[in-house]
């Protein structure tokens, strides 16, 4: 992925975020020289892979396939350090991207439509080989309870939210020509590089081709502190 096509999608989300009333902490506005001097005590955001995430799952049609994140907070199951066991994430999602089918083995989340157009997301219960199952799913959407049929495309509008339980099975697109969404995920503690389960074989984080210098960086480039 280039990185002038990185730079594009968090500067399209700044402008939805600020478009939707969203304060982000400072460490999002942060630039790589910024971090050049910033000492241990922001090892926090280095350790829990705090700040942007933009991703193409390595497949390299990021306009097709892809999608864009802040992780605002977050734990970290590998350090008894940290023993927060919660995490929130802004996400953004264009108009024409798709982010594919997954489900996580141990994390809970509620997905939350902030603002923009009106979100899909299709669910699957997931068998005991990994398949998709075809019986009906459980939903939860803002205290609602009800079943859908296996494959089910849910709408979220803004405001409106449906909580994700382990092993449910979920993939995230747009109502055409509803614009593009903002998300929010509040979650159980964050495991990105072990805890999602893709139904298609895919990466998690992009090759970067460098064409243009960062204008911000992503939340594996940070250096050590001094």
């Amino acid at each position: 992925m280039k990185r002038s096509r990185i730079n594009q999608a968090i500067k399209k989300m700044e402008a939805l975020i600020e478009q939707c009333g969203f304060k982000l902490p400072p460490f999002c506005g942060f630039t790589p020289q910024d971090w050049q001097s910033m000492g241990s005590e922001y090892d926090e955001i280095r350790d829990n892979m705090l700040g942007w995430d933009i991703t193409d799952y390595g497949m390299g049609r990021f306009d097709e396939l892809g999608f864009s994140l802040i992780t605002i907070r977050n734990g970290n199951v590998r350090n008894d350090k940290y023993t927060k066991p919660y995490a929130e994430k802004l996400l953004m999602l264009e108009q024409g991207q798709y982010s594919p089918m997954h489900f996580h083995w141990l994390k809970m989340e509620d997905i939350i439509n902030r603002g923009g157009g009106n979100a899909l997301i299709r669910l699957y219960n997931s068998a005991p080989d990994g398949e998709l199952d075809k019986t009906d799913v459980k939903v939860c959407m803002d205290g609602r309870t009800f079943f859908v049929p296996a494959g089910t495309q849910v709408k979220l509008t803004p405001g409106e939210s449906i909580t994700i339980y382990p092993f449910l099975y979920h993939d995230f697109s747009i109502e055409p020509g509803t614009g593009d969404v903002l998300f929010g995920e509040v979650s159980m503690c964050n495991d990105d590089q072990n805890d999602n389960r893709f139904y298609e074989q895919l990466g998690r984080f992009p090759v970067i081709e460098e064409d243009e210098p960062p204008y911000r960086l992503l939340c594996g480039e940070y250096p050590k502190a001094e």
